[in-house]
């Protein structure tokens, strides 16, 4: 049964869906709905507003400024959420670590200071957890180099059980050096297949129709990796700079804007879904379509 796209047609950027029993529930970028932006879903296509998961937000952020939510979750009543917002004392996008007792929120950081400021580097955004098959608990996220004009790396660091700290050495993973990359990577997003490790990420600027997202296959879960090459998904006649995905099962999650209505600010990056299959260990992502055929 056919499905149309996007999923979700209001400002929804930088999208992240967990499952929690028979519901989705869907984070993203600041916008009309909040703070953390909040949808839920019992079949990924119709979704509805929940409001905002992260209604208060500390200190030492500015107001205005969270980006690119991800939530993991450690249990029924344990859900930790890492976002992006301003670091007001250095003037830099930073990472911060929020917990709930619901998926909806609300999620609450005490903290005084970010997790992750990479101040010398241009700040700190995207962070991704993922959990590998050993039940170890990881963080990927970029360094804002764009920023300032200097590489963008992506890191990863192994996480506190509870979630809340790094613990270990920090590890740096890929950086901008193939000519569609343009400038940077970021969005980073860890999937272990068949005991490898496929690290996916976007590229170039995000409201360019070149913003794609690319993939590499790691030994480990702080790599090495090597880089696919090309984009496993890019632009199409239907959508524009499609970027900052997540998978979840056979699918890909991601935002993208229509080709005639450029994406330049959060209102035009909507959510869209495309079907995500294996050759061997390369993934094959649908191109993005208005009239998918497929059905969650």
């Amino acid at each position: 049964m056919a499905f149309s796209n996007p999923v979700y047609d209001g400002g929804f950027a930088d999208p992240q869906i967990i499952a929690v029993g028979n519901e989705y529930y869907a984070f993203a970028t600041n916008g009309p709905l909040g703070n953390v932006q909040t949808l839920t879903s019992r079949d990924l296509v119709s979704w509805q507003p929940v409001g905002d998961a992260m209604p208060v937000v500390p200190g030492w952020t500015v107001p205005g400024w969270v980006w690119a939510p991800e939530v993991a979750v450690h249990a029924p009543d344990r859900y930790v959420m890492y976002y992006t917002s301003r670091d007001a004392a250095a003037d830099r996008q930073a990472v911060g670590v929020a917990v709930a007792t619901s998926p909806e929120g609300p999620y609450v950081d005490k903290s005084t200071s970010p997790l992750i400021s990479q101040v010398a580097e241009g700040g700190s955004i995207d962070a991704s957890p993922f959990q590998d098959s050993t039940g170890r608990r990881w963080l990927y996220w970029k360094n804002d180099g764009n920023a300032i004009g200097v590489d963008t790396w992506i890191y990863v660091s192994e996480l506190s059980d509870d979630g809340l700290t790094l613990v270990g050495p920090v590890h740096r993973m890929i950086k901008q050096d193939l000519p569609w990359e343009g400038t940077l990577v970021e969005a980073p997003y860890m999937v272990e297949r068949d005991g490898k490790f496929h690290l996916f990420y976007s590229g170039n600027a995000y409201d360019k129709a070149a913003y794609a997202v690319g993939h590499a296959l790691c030994e480990s879960p702080i790599g090495p990796c090597v880089k696919s090459g090309d984009p496993i998904l890019s632009s199409s006649p239907d959508a524009a700079g499609p970027g900052h995905n997540m998978v979840l099962g056979d699918w890909f999650v991601y935002h993208a804007w229509d080709p005639e209505q450029p994406g330049t600010d959060t209102k035009g990056r909507t959510m869209w879904l495309s079907r995500l299959t294996w050759d061997g260990d390369t993934p094959v992502v649908q191109p993005p379509l208005t009239q998918n055929p497929l059905q969650p």
